[in-house]
């Protein structure tokens, strides 16, 4: 192996090493399920004008579509013991790896700052509930000064994680997801005593202009994990066996995250019934509820994010900075790494709307995505045949070297997915105006995360079946 290419993070995992159960990734599935974020996806839609049963439905099906990448994806993880990083080699080369690796890093990087200004935002109320008076943002303002203090400790808790690794991240998972789940049905039975069910799902639609976007909000909320979908493998290399991962994740993702939206339903519902004010974040509704209640239910939302966000949004790129760097990069650096980069982005202003969280966070980070998943899966599946050469994947001089380790097939197939998208992303982001774009570009971005996969998908396989042929590689 090339020190230029390896360090222990990123070879092959041990025999003695695998020894995740389906159990394992069911918790760590319900641990990343239960957070903020997704309490907010279903009820985002119905502030853009979603019925709930359309919002659930639709969180059902987008997971239920990203769970077949994700569990092909989860395959090669535990096939070869190798994180995604090393898996792009065979698609992107040796050194090529490092655009897809860097880009999910980035949009992990932004993750993590989400999840630790929503962790942030529940310990700034945990210790109004305890009696500390902080002040929220004034007039203008997207966060307070003691908000943005709260933020930075609530990041500083992720360190520990961080420095400890997988292990420390599984144990979490097991021990916190039953907590989560409870404390997600004691808000039900709360909401179910307070307000009847009849009430709180008879609400009418909330009326926007154009009506609901659909193939958007899909887009969006397949974009929520196809993050994961990609990395995975990150997961999957410690899987006792192919059941294992499989099974555990068809328990742990569609139904929780249908269910767990149909929570943050309920209490958007029940808040704007009791209070007047319906409550986009659990925080604030749970603020209202009363002293116990709400200390009780803020110490859980910070448990939920922390969970999500050390396996979500710190394991995968620890290793995709260290893809970059493999020798001066450890997993641990790497993580150090998107913790730093993770201060530098400013949810409060991405979050100030559920337009922007939903349509322009989601879908557009969603699209580069897509694009990725569509290389890799078509490359391992139907160019390769299932089969790669471990060895080679560490070489710089084995069949994924390509042009100095850059396989420019694949880049060339990644930018004819995601360009076509740019100018409906350009419109929807504000960045251009919407009435000088062409409607078809706007509506091509709504399905930017499908069209990016099928397109970047289709265009390597025909090339790269070709080069394949001609040179007679099947590694």
């Amino acid at each position: 192996m090339s020190d230029s290419l390896s360090n222990k993070d990123l070879q092959p995992t041990a025999l003695a090493e695998r020894h995740w159960r389906w159990q394992d990734y069911a918790a760590l599935w319900v641990g990343m399920v239960v957070c903020v974020p997704t309490y907010t996806m279903a009820s985002s839609m119905l502030d853009q004008g979603f019925t709930w049963q359309n919002a659930v439905w639709l969180v059902f099906l987008a997971n239920c579509i990203v769970l077949v990448p994700m569990i092909l994806m989860g395959r090669i993880g535990t096939k070869y013991g190798i994180p995604f990083p090393v898996i792009a080699r065979a698609s992107f080369g040796v050194r090529g790896a490092s655009l897809p690796a860097v880009l999910r890093g980035l949009v992990a990087c932004g993750w993590f700052s989400i999840n630790c200004y929503f962790g942030g935002l529940a310990l700034h109320s945990f210790l109004n509930v305890l009696g500390m008076n902080l002040a929220g943002p004034a007039e203008g303002q997207f966060i307070s000064t003691s908000q943005l203090v709260t933020f930075f400790i609530f990041w500083l808790m992720h360190i520990y994680f961080i420095w400890n690794g997988l292990e420390s991240i599984r144990k979490l998972e097991v021990y916190a997801a039953p907590l989560m789940i409870a404390a997600s049905v004691a808000l039900v039975i709360w909401a179910f005593i307070k307000v009847s069910p009849s009430e709180i799902f008879s609400l009418p639609a909330k009326v926007v202009e154009g009506g609901p976007k659909t193939w958007a909000a899909l887009t969006g909320l397949v974009g929520f994990w196809a993050t994961l979908a990609l990395n995975i493998p990150d997961f999957t290399r410690f899987a006792k066996s192919q059941k294992d991962q499989q099974v555990g994740q068809f328990i742990g993702l569609p139904i929780p995250m249908a269910l767990f939206s149909l929570v943050g339903i309920i209490g958007f519902s029940v808040s704007q019934i009791l209070y007047g004010k319906a409550q986009l974040f659990p925080d604030a509704l749970l603020s209202q509820i009363g002293s116990f209640a709400a200390g009780v239910g803020l110490l859980v939302i910070l448990l939920a994010n922390l969970t999500t966000n050390v396996a979500a949004n710190l394991v995968s790129p620890s290793y995709d900075f260290s893809q970059v760097a493999p020798k001066y990069i450890s997993f641990r650096t790497g993580g150090l790494i998107a913790a730093v980069i993770g201060l530098l982005f400013m949810p409060w202003k991405l979050l100030a709307t559920s337009g922007d969280y939903l349509f322009v966070w989601l879908g557009g980070y969603g699209t580069l995505l897509g694009a990725i998943a569509g290389i890799l899966l078509v490359d391992y599946y139907l160019v390769r045949k299932g089969e790669l050469s471990v060895d080679d994947l560490y070489s710089t001089h084995g069949v994924y070297t390509y042009s100095s380790g850059w396989n420019l097939q694949a880049i060339l197939a990644f930018s004819l997915g995601v360009l076509p998208c740019l100018p409906g992303y350009l419109a929807v982001a504000g960045m251009v105006s919407k009435e000088s774009m062409p409607s078809f570009f706007i509506d091509l971005f709504s399905f930017g995360w499908f069209f990016s996969l099928f397109v970047s998908g289709l265009v390597y396989y025909i090339s790269a079946s070709k080069q394949h042929k001609l040179k007679g590689v099947t590694a």
